[in-house]
């Protein structure tokens, strides 16, 4: 009788654990940041942009779907001060760039993860929305309890932003941007 007792409690522990529902986690727009980084062959530039919404689904503690929209109006330029930060927050809000007007948010769809030898990194897959143009990335990012860290390489040539672009012009010299920028993302989720 009691190992009748022990093998349904068991059973019952086994059946929760296998049904658990996803668990949908905010993410709390006001602490997180997205930090960019853009290399030029004369040196670099920084900053950030603000995130508008977000949210991770996780099915067993692995992050299953997601939606992040970052404000692409928030750009904001922090290793320049003044009239020179403002020139080039102009630029990159301007058509050569992001084309905030006609684009105001860009888009991040989180399709799947797979899980690493570390249990808290995944390498995640996703659909990254920047001017209109869609292009499926893939990086590696880790989930705590509250908060997720990414580091992201987007190729800013495939979603149609080419100025200054040595794989796109000729005798740039000492003109031309790296093809590739850098999205250091630190998520919080809202308790």
């Amino acid at each position: 009788n009691k190992l009748n007792v022990s093998f349904l409690m068991i059973a019952g522990l086994l059946v929760s654990v296998a049904f658990t529902k996803p668990n949908t986690k905010k993410v709390d727009v006001a602490k997180s940041k997205v930090g960019w980084v853009a290399k030029k062959v004369t040196g670099q530039h920084s900053g950030i942009v603000s995130l508008q919404s977000g949210s991770i689904v996780f099915d067993n503690n692995r992050p299953v779907s997601g939606n992040l929209v970052m404000d692409m109006n928030s750009i904001k330029v922090t290793d320049l001060q003044g009239e020179y930060a403002e020139k080039l927050r102009g630029h990159l809000n301007g058509k050569d760039f992001f084309d905030v007007e006609n684009n105001p948010t860009a888009n991040f769809v989180l399709k799947n993860s797979a899980a690493t030898a570390d249990p808290k990194k995944f390498v995640i897959t996703g659909d990254l929305t920047i001017k209109g143009i869609t292009q499926s990335v893939s990086f590696d990012a880790v989930f705590e309890m509250d908060h997720a860290t990414a580091n992201i390489m987007i190729d800013r040539t495939k979603f149609g932003i080419k100025y200054g672009s040595g794989t796109f012009f000729q005798n740039l010299g000492d003109k031309a941007i790296n093809d590739v920028f850098d999205l250091n993302v630190d998520l919080v989720f809202s308790k």
